[in-house]
């Protein structure tokens, strides 16, 4: 193998891990995010407890892994140079840091589809992505998963109001602050199963690509631990931003819908992964905390910041998309072209992370408000931001004074990006 070759496979591999680890801090709230907003755990208990079952659930499957390394590209009628993965995956992790910073539950999954998508069709041409498997693996099951997921809630909650109906307050709130370690916890692991495999799958697309691996194999064993151990890592970290709007920005939960939204979530994100769809966990539980507090009588639901995240929904693929097709065109100059993107996304990345220092977000505020803001507002009292794990106790289940507000998020998001 010639040594231009070797280094753009490790700078692969590099990236690659970054984007495992910005996946880890920016999902967090999947698996935490109720769990924290009502009290049932600690903040930085609830994180460490994810990176950990992060971390477990990475080596009980690799059915995603595969679609990924063997059914999106095709590779069998174009030939697919590690530089337009790391091209895709620079895309991926620029949305990933952009969302993050304006508090949003975008999909890290498709993030990352959409840039490799973009950077193969600017590298290798339209024949080169296999839009049958985008369709039927990664976009039809993403749409469909956050119904079910959402009815599986709403129905739930229904339940459990009728089950409970009569009883003391109190001890519903304590039985189910239980519960909701439990349903934390196997959130936590299924998106183990599910995310951590969509790097394995990328690592192992690249060693493919270069002859290094056989088509059609699973990921080595040394890719399935690593790719755990980051995003367990990225996850601990903790992404107190979207942890945030998870947790406080779409609706006021208490314990008996946090133990349904993420009872639903667990349940259908583990069912996609034993079946290979690459779905996003982030959409299946926002439509699981929607699907609850619909259900719940006299609880509303903060629509102006349901319609962001649709709306990032909706734009994450093709911008992820286009971001990757740009740092692809770079790709053309060789070696030096390849080290100059990574070190561009580098750039921009410290950028999007000096203004998350404007108004940081950790464990000790998370639950103060509902809102994200980029700058501080006069009342923040912050030390520290970002994927960092921060220190404090828990500020338990008090609601916050802007929790029913219905400007929800402070930031627009088209400002957001302006402005990063």
């Amino acid at each position: 193998m010639e040594l231009g070759t070797l280094i753009v496979v490790g700078l692969v591999i590099i990236v690659a891990l970054i984007f495992d680890f910005t996946n880890g801090f920016h999902d967090t709230a999947n698996a935490m995010a109720t769990s924290i907003a009502t009290g049932a755990l600690k903040p930085k208990t609830a994180v460490a407890a994810a990176g950990i079952l992060n971390l477990i659930g990475a080596f009980l499957s690799v059915e995603v892994a595969k679609t990924i390394s063997g059914g999106l590209i095709n590779e069998d009628v174009v030939t697919i140079a590690p530089e337009f993965i790391l091209a895709g995956l620079i895309g991926a992790i620029l949305w990933n840091l952009l969302t993050w910073l304006v508090g949003l539950p975008s999909s890290s999954s498709h993030a990352l589809f959409g840039g490799l998508v973009g950077a193969v069709i600017v590298g290798a041409g339209v024949a080169g992505v296999n839009f049958g498997a985008v369709v039927t693996k990664i976009i039809l099951p993403s749409v469909i998963s956050v119904i079910v997921a959402g009815l599986a809630a709403y129905t739930a909650t229904k339940l459990i109001a009728l089950i409970t109906k009569g009883m003391n307050p109190e001890k519903i709130e304590s039985g189910f602050r239980h519960g909701q370690t439990v349903t934390a916890c196997l959130v936590a692991l299924s998106h183990g199963t599910n995310d951590a495999q969509k790097t394995m799958g990328i690592i192992t697309l690249t060693l493919v690509a270069v002859g290094m691996q056989t088509p059609g194999s699973s990921p080595e064993l040394w890719v399935v631990a690593v790719c755990g151990f980051t995003i367990a890592l990225g996850t601990y970290m903790g992404g107190w931003r979207v942890i945030r709007t998870l947790g406080k920005g779409l609706t006021e939960i208490n314990t008996p819908q946090g133990f349904a939204a993420e009872a639903s979530s667990a349940t259908t994100i583990l069912v996609s992964s034993h079946l290979g769809f690459a779905l996003s966990t982030t959409q299946v539980c926002s439509g699981s905390i929607i699907g609850t507090g619909l259900g719940t009588k006299g609880n509303e639901v903060n629509w102006s910041v349901a319609k962001r995240m649709v709306i990032a929904w909706i734009v994450t693929f093709p911008a992820a998309g286009l971001i990757g097709a740009f740092t692809c065109l770079f790709t053309r100059f060789g070696t030096a072209g390849t080290i100059f993107i990574v070190l561009m996304g580098l750039v921009v990345g410290f950028i999007i992370f000096r203004l998350s220092r404007r108004n940081p977000v950790n464990a000790m505020n998370v639950n103060e408000r509902a809102d994200v803001k980029i700058n501080a507002a006069s009342d923040s009292g912050s030390h520290s931001d970002g994927p960092t794990s921060g220190s404090g106790s828990n500020p338990g289940s008090t609601s916050s004074p802007g929790s029913h507000s219905g400007g929800g998020s402070g930031n627009d998001f088209s400002t957001a990006t302006a402005a990063a």
